[in-house]
């Protein structure tokens, strides 16, 4: 499974008094990159002015300096109006409470506070898992153990009939090139995309996930694929789009476009643990679904059957 990852951007006008929301915006950037020394997973990738980023490093914050600059940061903020009556300042305004809320949130469990799994998932992510009966699950498991008949436990039947679409170890990168290569031919036919957009694939070992998106900035993504894994040829096809097209790379790529490109005046960090998580991962998660409509592409079949599975 691929951990979760949140693209954020920060749209930060000139730096000067008459502009209160590109002061709070700097420090917010500054913020995010000091809590990087404190949580190594905290931040991807940060592609933004390099005085920020020395500004950051220079101060050395401590947790505790840091939180009380939350707290500072969100208070300003909150007696702070949107910079325009414009949906997209107004969304910035409140994007911005959200994330310093969920950094707040995670400076303090870096501190030893406990929260449980619901309190967690909502101060970090804003969204609160759906809870279901056990009867719910129940029901899915008797549809599944109907279709997939035999002796044994289920899980056991599941794995077997799995088998047999596991991509063999030295077809992996021409299988995922072509999975690749396909996804970005369907996004082309609804997104256009920058002209010199393009990511390169690396396979790695000894990973939690089984895929990883590392966006690098100028519309170049590295992506990681991890081979300890067995890699299943539905799963190529959900790699290629959840990573590349028209995934987290395509969303990464149109922000800084539209929004460091086209406005020029954009902070861009990748961190993690943040509201922003939850949009990014939805929109890297639904795709497939969108540009492959044709279940016998999107979903595996044995050979000389009809099982559409």
């Amino acid at each position: 499974m691929t951990r979760l990852v949140a693209a954020i951007t920060v749209l930060v006008g000139t730096l000067t008094v008459a502009d209160p929301m590109a002061q709070i915006s700097r420090e917010y950037v500054r913020l995010v990159l000091a809590m990087g020394d404190h949580d190594k997973d905290y931040v991807d990738a940060y592609y933004g002015p390099e005085d920020v980023k020395a500004e950051a490093a220079k101060a050395k914050l401590s947790l505790e300096d840091i939180g009380k600059s939350i707290k500072e940061l969100s208070e300003w903020l909150a007696g702070v109006p949107a910079a325009g009556r414009d949906e997209q300042s107004q969304l910035r305004h409140q994007y911005l409470q959200k994330q310093l809320a969920a950094m707040g949130a995670r400076v303090r469990m870096l501190k030893g506070e406990r929260l449980s799994f619901d309190e967690e998932s909502k101060a970090l992510y804003d969204a609160v898992a759906p809870t279901n009966s056990d009867a719910h699950f129940q029901e899915v498991l008797d549809r599944l153990d109907n279709r997939f008949p035999g002796n044994g436990p289920l899980v056991t039947r599941y794995d077997a009939w799995r088998r047999a679409f596991v991509i063999p170890h030295d077809k992996v990168d021409p299988v995922f090139k072509a999975a690749i290569a396909a996804c970005r031919a369907e996004t082309l036919k609804h997104v256009q995309l920058p002209s010199t957009e393009s990511f390169t694939v690396e396979y790695v070992t000894n990973k939690s996930w089984s895929g990883y998106n590392w966006y690098r900035g100028n519309y170049r993504s590295l992506i990681q694929v991890n081979t300890d894994l067995p890699i299943y040829i539905d799963r190529a096809i959900d790699l290629a789009c959840h990573e590349g097209y028209p995934g987290h790379h395509v969303y990464n790529a149109l922000l800084e476009q539209h929004l460091a490109g086209s406005i020029r005046r954009a902070r861009r960090s990748i961190t993690r643990c943040t509201p922003w998580s939850t949009s990014c991962r939805t929109q890297a998660t639904r795709p497939r679904g969108a540009i492959w409509t044709d279940r016998s592409i999107a979903r595996p079949r044995r050979r000389g059957s009809s099982d559409t599975h």
